[in-house]
């Protein structure tokens, strides 16, 4: 079901379509909104060039949290996979120190 939520976004206001639930929308306009001003104080020019700049430094966000995500995947990916190494190692062990015992 589509929620229709109304934000505010550099001192104009939208209205939004969004399957999310109306507090994540309002979360999501709130940022955007304030990465608009963080640019505008530091010397955009047009409302258009600050949108576009903005744009652009929310797109450099997600590309490196999405590589910081992707990198933590495979570290993750690694210690699961040596993880299964070691328990295999630790079962031979046991086998090891059972057939040990058994010629005692």
């Amino acid at each position: 079901m589509q929620n229709r939520v109304t934000v505010t976004v550099g001192g104009l206001k939208y209205t939004l379509l969004a399957a999310e639930g109306e507090e994540y929308v309002h979360r999501v306009a709130a940022y955007v909104d304030e990465k608009l001003r963080e640019t505008t104080r530091a010397g955009g020019s047009s409302q258009m060039g600050c949108a576009v700049l903005t744009a652009v430094n929310i797109a450099d966000e997600r590309f490196k949290e999405k590589e910081a995500s992707e990198n933590l995947r495979r570290q993750l990916k690694d210690l699961l996979e040596e993880n299964s190494r070691l328990k295999g190692e630790l079962s031979e062990a046991k086998r090891e120190i059972f057939k040990l015992q058994q010629k005692r």
